[in-house]
Parts: C-alpha cells; sequence; structure tokens
C-alpha cells in the first residue's frame, strides 16, 4: 500500500509499508541538519500544532499510520475498509483534538477513535459476524494463543484469511478489546483507559476472545 506525500493534510495520506518518500528526502540532505532533528514527544507534538506548527500533524499521522491501519484492518478484514476507516479517524481525531484533554496518552486515545471509526464504518456497510460462539462454554486451561505462525501447510495469505474470520465470529466488544491490545499494543491498562472500563473487564474479555478464537482455530489449524 502506497501512499502519496506531496503537500497534502495528513488525513489526506493512506498508509504504508514502505517510507515516507518525503522523510527520505530529509534524510538524505545533509545541508538541512535541521530535518533531522528528534520530532518530540506527542505532547510537545500538540503543543507545537498549538502554536501554529503544521508539520506537527503531518509527525503524528506518519508516527502512528501503522499502528492506526493494523487495527483498522483486524477490526474490518478488508483493506479497502481499512484505509478508509484510518483516514476517517484521523480525520475525526485531527479536527477534535480538543476532545483529547491528557489524561490518557495520544496513542490510546487516537486508537479509540480509530477503531470507533472502523466498527462504525463496519455496521454502516452491513458486515455482519460469521457466526456467534456466544454457546461456548470454558472448559480448557487457558494457553497462549499463537495466531501467527502458519502452521498445518497453511500459506501466510490463507493464515490471515482465517484470522479475520476468526476475529470476525468475535462479539464486537471482545473483537475491539482483543485487537487494541494485540494488534495496538496497548497493555491492559491502556485498553482499560481507551474503552473506559475497568482493567478486570479488559482481562475478562481478552479471556474469552482467545478462548473463541481457539475453538474457532481447532479445526482448521494446530495452535
Amino acid at each position: 500500500m502506497g501512499i502519496t506525500t506531496a503537500r497534502r493534510g495528513p488525513c489526506q495520506n493512506r498508509p504504508s509499508r514502505n517510507p515516507c518518500p518525503a522523510a527520505l528526502g530529509a534524510g538524505a540532505r545533509e545541508e538541512t541538519p535541521e530535518k533531522l532533528s528528534p520530532p518530540g514527544s506527542d505532547d510537545q507534538l500538540l503543543a507545537k500544532h498549538k502554536e501554529g506548527d503544521r508539520e506537527a500533524l503531518e509527525e503524528l499521522f506518519r508516527r502512528y499510520r501503522h499502528v492506526a491501519y493494523r487495527v483498522a484492518y483486524r477490526l474490518l478484514g478488508q483493506e479497502a475498509d481499512a484505509l478508509d476507516a484510518v483516514q476517517e479517524g484521523f480525520l475525526k481525531a485531527f479536527t477534535h483534538l480538543t476532545a483529547f484533554q491528557g489524561r490518557s496518552s495520544f496513542k490510546t486515545w487516537l486508537l479509540r477513535v480509530i477503531s470507533n471509526s472502523a466498527l462504525d464504518l463496519g455496521r454502516q456497510r452491513g458486515r455482519r459476524e460469521i457466526r456467534s460462539l456466544d454457546g461456548w462454554a470454558p472448559g480448557d486451561q487457558e494457553t497462549p494463543l499463537t495466531l501467527e505462525n502458519p502452521s498445518g501447510g497453511l500459506e501466510r495469505a490463507d493464515l490471515r484469511l482465517l484470522l479475520c474470520e476468526a476475529l470476525a465470529s468475535l462479539p464486537e466488544a471482545q473483537r475491539q478489546t482483543f485487537v487494541l491490545h494485540a494488534d495496538g499494543e496497548l497493555s491492559y491498562r491502556e485498553v482499560a483507559e481507551t474503552l473506559d472500563i475497568s482493567i478486570g473487564t479488559v482481562m475478562s474479555r481478552l479471556f474469552y476472545a482467545r478462548q473463541k478464537l481457539r475453538l474457532y482455530l481447532s479445526g482448521r489449524i494446530e495452535i
């Protein structure tokens, strides 16, 4: 997925696995050392934005575009939908920065906006859960669930498809909690802050999400 980094707003760009051409160009110009200076913390960038620094939001976008895309993609399972959700989420976040009051980190607040945008988009486009596993009854002990090991002779693309199907089988609350923790790389406390729930609720949702994912995948892949 490539993006264009011409003179456009941060929300007009789309996530890319490739380095930003503008950033590469800046690194190649030794005659402009100011471009190589550390960008600063999220709080510093937000302060710079308030002072009128237009590059501050560009840096925040570059900093979080990849994790935002991972979260949106896991929630939606479609590349095009995930890109739309990321663009819409960044637009909402950057046009409503006054809603961020600093009670959590900027990353947790942003991923809340992104994940909610993804779920809203999924509802608008009629996405439905593949099947409900609410009838599942816990019996096994909780064990780590490894999702990135393409065992059983599956190709990596097939594994990604199975994983998307498995995640889609989860209730929305469990899916959002699991994705924020696993793909958003948020701690239990950060997930709790993002969703405004207790840490105990986060742990409970993750426990049942892992078990349901194991159940869904058990007949399809060795885990």
